[in-house]
């Protein structure tokens, strides 16, 4: 594929997917940065608490990748959240669902590309800190139900869905200003 003029290729083999997993973790991180730095009206000390955390975690997933990736990380990427309303609760939960929900379908969408068995460790052991966020934001928007893995997002097998880059960065260019593509993964 040619490249389009202005965007940033994650690459290929093991760089490409830490490179795409960096990206992912930095849109992230910077909606939790955006979310905690003026909460929606209303919101319970449990919903600030919780979502203090995850930003707190997903700056540390993004700062790892950096760090991991070295001078082979794809620059920071320009978002846009021009289409969340940071005063509303149900577009900032719903919003958080997505992207936890986008989260952890691309991990177990991409896993099967790493060929180093440490970096498929580490993606596992976030993959599954994205999953945890997905049952606390799901609790969040329906207390107490069993809601915490909807049919949205667990198929028949009982096994989250797993989406491969292309059809990921597809929905995380909603919220994307630079254009990121996957051109040497699937």
């Amino acid at each position: 594929m040619n490249p389009i003029a202005g965007s940033v290729d994650v690459g290929s083999g093991d760089i490409g997917v830490l490179n795409y997993a960096y990206a992912l973790e930095q849109l992230e991180a910077a909606f939790y940065i955006k979310v905690a730095s003026a909460f929606y009206g209303g919101a319970t000390a449990a919903e600030i608490s919780i979502l203090t955390d995850i930003r707190d975690h997903e700056v540390t997933h993004r700062d790892f990748f950096k760090a991991a990736i070295g001078t082979a990380a794809i620059p920071s990427l320009e978002v846009n959240f021009s289409s969340i309303d940071f005063t509303n609760r149900a577009s900032v939960l719903n919003t958080a669902k997505a992207f936890e929900d986008l989260g952890v379908s691309a991990y177990n969408g991409a896993g099967y590309l790493l060929q180093s068995a440490t970096y498929l460790e580490l993606a596992g052991k976030i993959v599954s800190v994205e999953a945890r966020h997905a049952a606390a934001i799901r609790d969040l928007l329906n207390p107490r139900s069993a809601d915490f893995a909807g049919n949205d997002v667990v198929n028949a097998a009982g096994l989250d869905v797993q989406r491969l880059p292309s059809a990921v960065l597809a929905i995380a260019k909603t919220y994307l200003t630079t254009t990121v593509t996957a051109n040497s993964l699937p």
